[in-house]
């Protein structure tokens, strides 16, 4: 399997977009820690854009868990757009993602699979591509009940300690997500595992993208 190594600056930035509080630790935390090993200086913006008194504090300790005690360069931005009404709001939404064109230009950008089913992570990821036309775009994906899991093309092979990291660090930062039947370690660890398989994965596991527009 060919192999490519991202030309990432040592003081490069990574903005990861995510829909719903959890969404970017669920569809790439594990990605971000071994970046974060392989390039300690990188500077981390996660935008979240449905947040409440609730789940914001949940997600700002799970980045604090996944990469700030690390050490990692992180800031947390979370909006109060209403969940699941992303499409009825969408030019408040673009007003935020055009905000985020003042903040200068990240080397890489993590964000949601554009044909995802949820209508909240689809409205992120086609403003993503509105909004950043000459930028690296991956897009992470998230198991849910719609079924929506394709064939990635990009695969970031995962330490068992940065899966067990990634694991634990969702169980204990989101409590509120507990009772969701679909919110558990062994779906977590599976599509992993399942990725890993896909992509030859010497640990067993791995997160997988989508890339429309790569230049080698």
């Amino acid at each position: 399997m060919l192999r490519f190594k991202p030309d990432l600056p040592a003081d490069g930035t990574i903005l990861c977009l995510g829909a719903h509080c959890d969404d970017i630790e669920i569809g790439c935390g594990g990605t971000l820690i071994e970046l974060h090993k392989r390039y300690p200086r990188l500077r981390f913006v996660w935008v979240l854009f449905s947040g409440d008194d609730v789940r914001e504090p949940e997600t700002r300790a799970a980045a604090e868990s996944l990469l700030g005690a690390a050490g990692a360069d992180l800031t947390v931005h979370v909006h109060r757009f209403r969940g699941s009404y992303f499409p009825s709001c969408v030019a408040d939404v673009k007003d935020a993602f055009e905000d985020m064109r003042r903040w200068g230009a990240p080397d890489l950008i993590m964000t949601h699979y554009l044909t995802d089913r949820h209508q909240d992570h689809r409205v992120i990821s086609e403003l993503t591509w509105n909004t950043f036309r000459n930028h690296t775009i991956l897009e992470y994906e998230i198991p849910k009940y719609e079924g929506d899991l394709t064939h990635p093309g990009v695969f970031c092979p995962l330490s068992e300690a940065t899966v067990d990291k990634k694991v634990s660090t969702l169980l204990k930062s989101f409590p509120s997500q507990i009772n969701h039947q679909w919110f558990d370690a062994d779906l977590f660890r599976g599509h992993m595992r399942l990725r890993g398989v896909e992509c030859n994965s010497p640990t067993r596991y791995a997160e997988a993208f989508h890339a429309r527009k790569l230049v080698l």
